[in-house]
């Protein structure tokens, strides 16, 4: 794919999101970090007012500016939502329409190409919901832009990055209860196809050996513990297989992350959320990217939330937005070729 060189060296979209949040205050501080890697440009879209007050910005027109100016200033596409009071710590329902409006329009950059990749800033889902967010949160409604109608839309697979894993998740976000109904052997088949091709174009592992987590304690006990492994789960691994899939049948959640952290296994494919975010969290709570496999476009996000109290007293730590900003470029690099 080196014919598409040029898309690699495109500036990142990087959203606003809550600005009651600390999602102001990392991207400047992940600029003034970044300012001397032309690799890493990047242009934060929101209303100029959030960042002008904080330093230096540079209001551009076009996406492709960002590049000649990110060294003296960071650079802002503009847009004119309404963003209510956007008091640090303190979230308004008003910021929702610039919340959402960042974020749809830096889709839209990137499927237009003049963006290599897009980087959200952390939103809080109450606060979108309260404004009628119709999806179950940031990954869902990055599918939905890519195909509104929902014909063809992209089935999202949400990845974490750190601490020496690379972890998947087979569920989202659903009530725990609801989560475990929604395993299917289908879906699985279809989240491992989705990692496995991702692991090779945007992470340049050829041949990804994966894992497949249990659900049940010691994933099952042979049936005695729970059927979904040898009903479910065992037999997605095996038609993967049979596709060439270099994966595992289910392995207890409780070592299957440290045979990863050991070279065993490229990628883990955990059951639900907090399975597949305990480990990553633990080891690196600081520096964890959360990916959007399935897209097509990169997009990488910090592995934390608004964090109001933090922004509430000015301070926040910026090297999950830098490791996300850093991996994206990585991602394409590798995609597009150098």
């Amino acid at each position: 794919m080196h014919a598409k060189h040029s898309d690699c060296a495109k500036p990142l979209a990087v959203t606003m999101g809550d600005p009651a949040g600390v999602g102001r205050l990392i991207t400047r501080m992940a600029w003034e970090a970044l300012r001397s890697e032309p690799d890493a440009a990047f242009y934060v879209i929101a209303p100029p007012e959030i960042f002008s007050q904080s330093g230096p910005i540079v209001e551009i027109d076009e996406p492709e500016a960002a590049r000649g100016c990110f060294e003296a200033a960071l650079p802002v596409f503009g847009i004119e939502a309404v963003c209510g009071a956007w008091q640090p710590g303190v979230p308004d329902v008003g910021a929702a329409p610039a919340i959402t409006e960042s974020i749809a329009l830096a889709v839209r950059h990137v499927l237009a190409g003049v963006a290599g990749g897009v980087v959200t800033n952390p939103i809080a889902k109450a606060l979108l919901y309260e404004a009628g967010f119709p999806h179950p949160g940031h990954t869902e409604f990055l599918a939905s832009l890519c195909a509104p109608d929902d014909r063809a839309r992209p089935q999202p697979v949400m990845m974490l990055v750190g601490g020496g894993l690379r972890v998947a998740l087979a569920t989202i976000h659903q009530p725990l209860r609801q989560a475990i109904d929604a395993i299917t052997e289908e879906s699985l088949v279809n989240t491992a196809m989705i990692v496995r091709h991702a692991l090779a174009q945007d992470f340049g592992i050829n041949l990804p050996r994966l894992a497949f987590t249990g659900l049940n304690p010691h994933a099952g006990e042979a049936g005695t513990l729970g059927q979904e492994e040898q009903t479910i789960i065992n037999p997605a691994a095996a038609a993967l297989r049979e596709r060439g899939v270099d994966i595992s049948d289910a392995r207890p959640a409780d070592t299957v992350f440290a045979e990863a952290l050991e070279g065993r296994f490229d990628a883990v494919i955990a059951m639900t959320h907090d399975q597949g975010l305990i480990p990553v969290k633990t080891l690196d709570l600081w520096n964890g990217v959360n990916t959007t496999l399935g897209l097509p476009f990169i997009r990488t996000s910090p592995d934390h939330g608004t964090a109001y109290d933090a922004a509430a007293i000015g301070q926040a730590r910026p090297e999950s937005l830098i490791a996300a900003i850093r991996l994206a470029r990585a991602m394409a690099y590798n995609r597009f070729g150098r």
